[in-house]
Parts: C-alpha cells; sequence; structure tokens
C-alpha cells in the first residue's frame, strides 16, 4: 500500500489514500515497472519526463497545442454595403475522435452580435478539409463593419453529444488596411475561450513490455482541473477504456479524490495489448467528476493512439521506442 510519504516528489494539497499496486485483476503488477512503488522510485532512476514540445523538457512548462490552422478572404462591396468572407480550408486539424480524425466545420460571427451565425458543411473524417464556401453579411454600412470582429470557430461534429471545439480565430475588421479588397490569410487557431475554456492537464506515464505484451498506464497525477461542483471544486477520478478499432474492449478507474483540483492518483493499470494490434489501439482516458446526487460530469479527455493529436501521438511514439521504460507527459485535457 503507497502511503504518502513514500513519494515526496509528488507531493500535492490531496492524493489517493491506500491505491493498490498494479490494481492487476489477479492482484499482484505485472512485470514493466508497473507497480507504483516501482514508479514513485522510477522519478529519480528509469523513468523518461517528456512534454509535448522537448525531447528534454521536465513536462512542468506551459503546454502548447497545435491546433492547425485556415484558410479564408474577406473583402466589403461599397456598392452592394455585404462584406463577403470565404471560408477556404483547415491544414493539420487535431484528432478529436478515438479513431484518429475528425469532422469538422466552421462557425461565423460578426461580434458582438452572437445571435446570428452562418456555419459551413461538416467534412467527415478529414483533419485537411476543403469547404470553399462563400457567406454574405449584406445589408452594413462601412462604418458599422468596421465596429465588427470577425470570429471563426472550428469545430468537430458530433453527432451524439456536444460538438468538440477545435480553435477559433477573431479579426477586427478595423486592422484590415484595404478592406474593399478581397484579402486571403492562413491563421493558426488558438483555443477556443468561449466554450470550455482549460481544463487542467493530467500526468501520466506509459509503459510497454514487449514479453508480456502489455501496455501500463499509470496516472500519476492532475493539475489546475476545471471546478465542476458549486463550491469551486471537483470530486475527480479518472476512468480508462481499451478500444480496439471502435470496440471497447476493457474498463478500469482509479479511486476518488473529494474536494480536489490538484489530486495525486499514483495509480498502475495494465492492458494486454498484441503487438499486432498497437496500430489499432487507442487508450482513452476521462478525467470525471463525481457527482454523488446526479450524473458524473466529464472533466475533461486524453485519446492516445497511433494516429490521435501530435502530443498523444508523440507520447505514444516515445512508449515504442523505450521498451520496459517509464515514459511520463503531461497532457492538457480536451472536451
Amino acid at each position: 500500500m503507497l502511503q504518502s510519504s513514500q513519494c515526496p516528489l509528488l507531493s500535492s494539497p490531496c492524493r489517493g489514500v491506500g491505491n493498490k499496486a498494479g490494481n492487476s485483476p489477479k492482484g499482484h503488477a505485472p512485470d514493466g515497472h508497473s507497480s507504483v512503488t516501482d514508479l514513485a522510485n522510477s522519478l529519480t532512476g528509469d523513468m523518461v519526463m517528456l512534454s509535448p514540445g522537448s525531447e528534454d523538457d521536465d513536462g512542468e512548462g506551459t503546454i502548447s497545442e497545435k491546433l492547425g490552422r485556415i484558410q479564408f478572404s474577406v473583402g466589403y462591396s461599397f456598392q452592394d454595403s455585404t462584406l463577403t468572407v470565404k471560408i477556404l480550408k483547415g491544414q493539420d486539424l487535431p484528432a478529436k475522435d478515438f479513431s484518429g480524425t475528425s469532422d469538422p466545420f466552421v462557425k461565423l460571427y460578426l461580434l458582438p452580435d452572437k445571435k446570428h451565425k452562418l456555419e459551413t458543411k461538416v467534412k467527415r473524417k478529414n483533419l485537411n478539409p476543403h469547404w470553399n464556401e462563400t457567406f454574405l453579411f449584406e445589408g452594413f454600412p462601412y462604418e458599422k463593419v468596421r465596429e465588427r470582429t470577425l470570429y471563426l470557430q472550428v469545430l468537430d461534429f458530433d453527432r451524439f453529444s456536444r460538438n468538440d471545439p477545435i480553435g477559433e480565430v477573431s479579426i477586427p475588421l478595423n486592422k484590415l488596411s484595404d478592406l474593399g479588397h478581397m484579402q486571403t490569410f492562413w491563421k493558426e487557431l488558438k483555443p477556443c475561450m468561449d466554450g470550455a475554456g482549460r481544463r487542467g492537464d493530467l500526468l501520466v506515464s506509459l509503459c510497454y513490455n514487449p514479453t508480456t505484451n502489455t501496455i501500463t498506464v499509470n496516472i500519476i497525477k492532475a493539475r489546475n482541473l476545471k471546478a465542476m461542483d458549486i463550491g469551486g471544486t471537483s470530486d475527480p477520478y479518472v476512468k480508462l477504456w481499451l478500444m480496439h478499432k471502435d470496440k471497447r474492449v476493457e474498463k478500469k478507474k482509479t479511486v476518488t479524490i473529494k474536494s480536489c483540483l490538484n489530486p495525486v492518483f499514483n495509480e498502475s493499470f495494465p492492458f494486454e495489448v498484441p503487438a499486432h494490434v498497437l496500430r489499432e489501439t487507442t487508450i482513452i482516458i476521462t478525467v470525471m467528476d463525481k457527482d454523488r446526487l446526479s450524473r458524473n460530469d466529464v472533466i475533461g479527455k486524453i485519446y492516445l493512439s497511433w494516429k490521435s493529436g501530435p502530443a498523444e501521438v508523440k507520447h505514444w511514439k516515445d512508449m515504442m521506442g523505450r521498451p520496459r521504460t517509464n515514459v511520463a507527459q503531461w497532457h492538457a485535457l480536451k472536451a
């Protein structure tokens, strides 16, 4: 049993007490540095700490996620008092679905007006979509157009739940020097601030043992989790699903830590994954807020696989490149 005094390097205001090493169905930890004690010791020994941006970063810095970019054109017709916006294409969008892709579309607003929005069509399973759609904002005097901000939000369409925000771009129209002619721009997408905002980060360690065909996922700790309760806190726990293609294979979860936005879990979960199915395997990690009186809330998710987002793919490949070694990395939770 792991006591808090055994792991001083993972100090935090709140932690799980009495977590069982390994959480193996047979009650023992498999080979490959999977026990919690091994994990704690490995932080000064064989653990490799990585970050999405650097091989040698200690992982504690700001996580900058690449969200791709969008190409669009803007122009104003003085004769027709019409602002024309053309949504051309997107490039290198992140995967939001566990299948390793997204179904992107774009919403357009002329802020501060949020009531009237226009939308492109959804491009199925495409991280480099071509929309080539034209939108007209008619009857706008030039003086009013210059007071508006063109706001573009790229989202991932989800038929069964809320659409996931991918990124956004804001262009104050008074910043464009020659609005009377169509101008084409490439703009990097930034995190959407009007939606969920930041949900916090999770430190995860992966270890692949080719001898036993086992991936061991160590849920170490989280930081700056989004408060989901009225009291300004959350009761977080972590749920893990092993997916093969689109099929759920195995589910595991951590203990719940009460009233904590910076929880330390230190729990280890082994999954049997033969080498020949690694490219078709996804591990979905969901940080949840336990609610005794109603449905548990999702704080954020991570999709770890060979074909997820850039940070996730990097972690997966680093795991494969360092067999039998715990490879730790911070991940920003996503909606």
